[in-house]
């Protein structure tokens, strides 16, 4: 049977291995990325550490079966599809085995035929799914919550309190990694409250001078001081009947926190340069990426300020927690910047995800949005690959700590194949004999990674 590549991550565990060799080449041969393990506790620790569309698994084998693989396959992440594979092809393990969310089996030894029909309509039903997942993406929002994309429990649990708090008037710390989207939760408390159709204010602690806190937040009368010659409406005037957001509130000068306090405790304030008390019913969303709790044991934040923007935390959890909502995002991004710049750039390879669900991301959602960004722009296709992706390394460190020598061989030896390709303009004689290996050899190699195209 002949068919296009089909663009598959595959997993395989199979304990018989000329089985695993045979099958291994074949899944190549149709254009599959194929990661293969001899049982069912190293496939799963592989699996920990990388994605892939679907498992096969052989049913029988020392150790964890393939039911214990599929159970915990379903743990880590339910939407990868499994396959089981059976010497024995009893109805037994094959009714219990699709019981436990199974896509399909097949009796070995397998047709390869049959394992290329089944493994196509995986690939079908893949496609469908990311274009159901995009057209979701186009259809108007009616607030923010709509706009975050996540199926991770973790956000779930996040987006959960969000509903819960956002009828409340207390004040609400959000606390996170740098990118991790801490505004864009301020956000959805703000437009699932009360106050939706009020000011959303937003204030970054950060990025405000020292000298220059107290008029940005309390407003200024004209001539309060050297340079102020015009009377100046702050934030907690602007955002009245609404939300104000003090983003970075870590940053707030210790000075500032006194008067921050007394607004918080008494809902006015007064502009500098004048003593009109001015009331402004504002709920206060703040947030902060650092440990605020240990800046307040070395006296640098104020403990009774602190309490009071702490009523109700809630953490946002980082990218490397929730791998799982990485390739909606990584969709959603695609489909954001493409329209942005007028790309014809709609998918990513699967090649290209597994890069994408292996790295850590220090800079959270916003640096997996930068890198969508620039391979968008850069793609010279429709299709984003490996290659497009602007990674240091294709492995993390978290990772390269789990990974046996044999798979970082492989990482360094396709590495090292890409290059020679490049350097002598994809002829591939001149690429062996740069590599000091035969044409055969590289043949042979450029098949195993998937990297012949």
């Amino acid at each position: 049977m002949q068919t296009n590549s089909l663009n598959l991550s595959v997993l395989l565990i199979d304990d018989d291995a000329s089985h695993r060799e045979v099958l291994c080449g074949f899944l190549e041969k149709l254009g599959c990325q194929v990661d293969s393990h001899e049982s069912g506790e190293k496939g799963i620790a592989a699996l920990k550490n990388r994605y892939v569309d679907i498992v096969i698994t052989d049913f029988r084998m020392s150790g964890m079966n393939g039911l214990d693989v599929l159970k915990q396959v379903k743990d880590i992440n339910s939407e990868i599809q499994v396959i089981i594979l059976t010497a024995y092809g009893t109805i037994e393990d094959s009714v219990e085995a699709m019981k436990n969310g199974a896509w399909d089996y097949l009796s070995k030894p397998v047709d390869l035929n049959e394992l290329e029909l089944k493994l196509k309509k995986v690939a079908e039903h893949n496609t469908l799914k990311r274009e159901n997942e995009i057209l979701h993406l186009q259809q108007p929002v009616e607030n923010i919550v709509s706009d975050i994309v996540y199926k991770s429990k973790r956000m779930e649990e996040v987006l959960n309190l969000v509903v819960r708090v956002s009828n409340s008037q207390s004040a609400i710390l959000i606390l996170g990694e740098s990118g991790t989207g801490k505004e864009m939760i301020a956000k959805a408390i703000h437009q699932t409250s009360p106050r939706k159709d009020k000011p959303f204010v937003v204030a970054n602690c950060a990025a405000i001078p020292e000298a220059l806190f107290e008029s940005e937040l309390f407003g200024r009368e004209k001539g309060a001081y050297t340079g102020a010659h015009e009377k100046f409406k702050g934030r907690f005037e602007i955002a009245d009947g609404g939300t104000l957001f003090l983003d970075e509130v870590a940053d707030i000068p210790y000075s500032t926190q006194v008067k921050l306090l007394r607004f918080i405790q008494e809902k006015e304030f007064q502009r500098l340069g004048s003593t009109q008390v001015i009331k402004s019913d504002v709920r206060i969303l703040s947030a902060t990426n650092v440990d605020i709790e240990q800046l307040v044991k070395e006296n640098k934040f104020r403990s009774d300020l602190f309490f009071r923007l702490n009523v109700i935390p809630i953490e946002v959890p980082p990218l490397r927690k929730r791998r799982e909502d990485i390739p909606l995002l990584v969709n959603h991004f695609i489909h954001k910047h493409s329209q942005l710049n007028k790309s014809r750039v709609k998918e990513i390879s699967s090649e290209g995800l597994d890069l994408l669900m292996r790295y850590d991301y220090p800079g959270n959602v916003r640096e997996l949005e930068n890198i969508i960004e620039r391979a968008v722009i850069l793609s010279r296709g429709s299709i984003i690959t490996r290659e497009d992706l602007p990674l240091n390394t294709s492995v993390s460190i978290g990772e390269s700590l789990s990974k046996s020598l044999p798979d970082q061989v492989g990482e360094l030896e396709k590495s090292l194949i890409r290059k020679a390709l490049q350097q002598s303009n994809g002829i591939q004689a001149k690429a062996a004999e740069l590599l000091g290996i035969t044409d055969r050899m590289l043949r042979y190699k450029l098949m195993k990674y998937n990297i012949w195209k």
